[in-house]
């Protein structure tokens, strides 16, 4: 439990992070440019760290259920399974949503899938490397 309460922590602080930096970046604003019209002029921080840490715990407790179920013998291939698996269902499916449905240059679709496949990777990761069920 001392593992899952540290790494859930380690990788919602890492979960901010990144988000921070595929943001927040010259690249990023100028991509998201697009946006602006219905963007908030302003973000809560304090929100916005609360949701990625929750996001890191729930991501970590995920995995955990899916550990036997994921392909892989060693825990990093898990890990990048379910990176993979987590970037169809929460990043691929969004950005095929978004060109659907909004008028947004192919170049900023491919910026969010691309980046936000790094970041689900690098989780994905993490949680392959520092957890495992227990067993019984």
């Amino acid at each position: 439990m001392r593992r899952y309460v540290i790494v859930g922590l380690t990788s919602g602080i890492l979960f901010g992070a990144l988000d921070a930096v595929i943001n927040a970046n010259p690249l990023a604003q100028r991509l998201y440019e697009v946006y602006r019209p219905i963007a908030r002029a302003s973000v809560n921080a304090p929100a916005g760290v609360a949701i990625d840490l929750a996001y890191g715990f729930v991501l970590a407790g995920i995995f955990l259920l899916l550990y036997r179920s994921l392909p892989g013998g060693a825990g990093w291939v898990k890990g990048i399974s379910f990176g993979l698996l987590a970037s169809f269902f929460g990043v691929v499916m969004a950005s095929v949503s978004s060109f659907m449905m909004f008028n947004v240059p192919a170049a900023t679709l491919a910026y969010a899938l691309l980046t936000r496949l790094g970041e689900m990777l690098a989780l994905g990761i993490l949680y392959g490397l520092t957890l495992r069920p227990k067993t019984t």
